[in-house]
């Protein structure tokens, strides 16, 4: 039976935090709702510029790998001049930068807007995730960070109605256009979020923290093998969620699942429903149980089904039927990497390892789009998506380099 205290954990919780959270959430949602509507409209930017698959996948790289940078450079931001702040000019930048990709009229010029909001949507989760670490209870961090990263399940999921509202009837422009949106959320985390005081109420962190400390004893190996595990897991994610859209809605004959772009959306939908119950439920797991044998749990699951997927496109109804569980187990891990990273490192540089550590994973995970592109040309991109479970074992086993954090107070 369930404890009265576990029953009503959300009572400790104050107003303030809960706002930090929705702050973050709101702001991680959006991210995901800009950064999908690539992925949504890939087979008509593939159209109107003569593209390969291999050519598509690379410009989803680009802004993959502008990500890195932003992320890098937003979280040492949030450490000199607050999380709040950092958050709020991502926001911007991603949302702004967004919107100005449907003037373009040119591969070039694709490029360069896609890699200005790749620098925004990197810092958006450097920011908030740390913000939110530091602000929830150490009892509650995992849980505070699960819901953080459900909101990009829902982000998924307005970019599916949004594409299959305006795709088909008005083309990708206008669907860039409507990324703009986001800019708003500003306005309200000004107003209504503040600086955690753990980074707030100690002034010397902002002034004499060295960048390269992550790179020397004692923190030099947390930083290697969590950069690795994030290049794992990345790898594995964004190989097999950039090309799912396409997956869904290419020919049975060059083995996709052949949809149309209405039905892809309707088929997106529950598979990010079973990401958001997968990302909300890792965060209660990883506070019972541990962020290790959690995290492994999911990789594992991730693993065993994403190859049985990618052999499924003749049958609409298994794809449907099967969708919730790839969104639940390849999306839920996540919730590990806002709480893990916070555990590891001190206040005075988390931000900025975090940033480093997510991130680096996030600018060799720009390979994957490509070369799950490149596979798809040869073997067709069923077959190329089972090549991604590779990736989520090889994130298992390292995680077991890790040390068990659960219930960790941030210094």
């Amino acid at each position: 039976m369930t404890s009265p205290v576990a029953s009503s954990w959300y009572k400790a919780i104050t107003r303030e935090q809960w706002k930090t959270l929705f702050a973050a959430q709101l702001g991680w949602m959006l991210d995901a709702m800009d950064v999908m509507l690539y992925a949504f409209a890939l087979t008509a930017i593939r159209q109107e510029f003569s593209l390969d698959a291999a050519a598509a996948g690379a410009l989803a790289s680009v802004t993959l790998l502008a990500s890195s940078l932003g992320g890098v450079f937003f979280g040492y931001l949030a450490d000199r001049i607050g999380r709040a702040k950092a958050l709020m000019y991502s926001i911007l930048v991603y949302s702004v930068f967004t919107a100005l990709t449907a003037t373009s009229t040119s591969i070039a010029e694709l490029i360069f807007w896609r890699s200005l909001v790749g620098i925004g949507l990197g810092g958006e989760w450097s920011a908030g995730s740390v913000l939110v670490s530091e602000t929830w209870p150490a009892e509650h961090r995992g849980k505070a960070i699960g819901f953080m990263q459900s909101g990009w399940a829902i982000g998924y999921i307005f970019a599916a109605l949004l594409s299959a509202l305006i795709l088909a009837t008005y083309g990708w422009r206008v669907l860039f256009a409507v990324g703009v949106l986001p800019a708003f959320l500003v306005f309200w985390i000004r107003r209504n979020v503040g600086e955690p005081r753990v980074w707030s109420d100690s002034p010397f962190q902002r002034k004499h923290f060295v960048v390269s400390e992550i790179f020397r004893k004692p923190l030099f190996s947390k930083t290697i093998i969590a950069s690795s595990l994030g290049a794992s897991v990345l790898f594995a994610y964004w190989g097999l969620f950039t090309w799912i859209p396409a997956f869904l809605s290419t020919s049975v004959e060059l083995g996709g699942g052949g949809l149309s772009i209405v039905r892809t959306s309707a088929w997106i939908i529950p598979m990010q429903l079973g990401a958001f119950f997968g990302y909300t439920s890792f965060g209660f797991l990883a506070d019972r149980f541990g962020r290790r044998l959690t995290f492994v749990s999911f990789l594992t699951g991730a693993a065993v089904l994403v190859p049985v997927y990618g052999q499924l496109g003749r049958s609409e109804v298994s794809l449907l039927v099967l969708g919730p569980l790839i969104g639940f187990f390849g999306h839920g891990y996540f919730s590990v990497f806002g709480a893990l990273l916070a555990e590891l490192f001190p206040t005075r540089i988390r931000a900025t390892a975090q940033g480093f550590c997510y991130n680096i994973g996030r600018a060799v995970s720009a390979l994957s789009p490509y070369v799950i592109g490149a596979l798809a040309d040869q073997y067709g991109i069923g077959s190329a998506l089972g090549l991604t479970s590779a990736f989520f074992l090889a994130g298992a086993l390292l995680m077991f380099l890790l040390p068990e954090t659960r219930g960790k107070e941030l210094d």
